[in-house]
């Protein structure tokens, strides 16, 4: 191993072992997380959930599982349930949009702040 590759590894083990600087890009992009990231995960959870409730609607009515679970006709339940899935997919984005809002006038400050601050250097 040359000297050049003994260099480079011992700074990239240096490397872990020091400090972590954190540079305000750092911090606007940790805010930026920490906006969009609850809405998010709300989203896609409050979605598929959605998507599961109008899948099980669409299997009563359309398959025989109905029969087995002892009811009679499945074509009614079947169609409220899957009714009730799709209002749920069809809300889920206005929902998400304001979640999105409230936590951006929640952080607006501070990252309108910081971006002045980072892009006046």
């Amino acid at each position: 191993m040359n000297r050049n590759d003994q260099n480079f590894i011992a700074q990239n083990i240096r490397a872990q072992y020091m400090a972590k600087q954190t540079t305000e890009l750092d911090e606007l992009r940790s805010l930026d997380n920490k906006v969009k990231r609850p809405a998010n995960a709300f989203a896609y959870t409050f979605g598929a959930i959605s998507s599961i409730v109008m899948g099980c609607g669409m299997s009563l009515v359309m398959t025989d599982i109905g029969t087995a679970l002892g009811l009679a006709n499945g074509m009614v339940p079947g169609i409220i349930i899957g009714v009730v899935g799709l209002a749920m997919a069809l809300i889920n984005y206005p929902i998400y949009k304001n979640i999105l809002a409230s936590r951006k006038s929640k952080y607006a400050d501070r990252i309108l702040a910081l971006t002045e601050k980072i892009m006046n250097k």
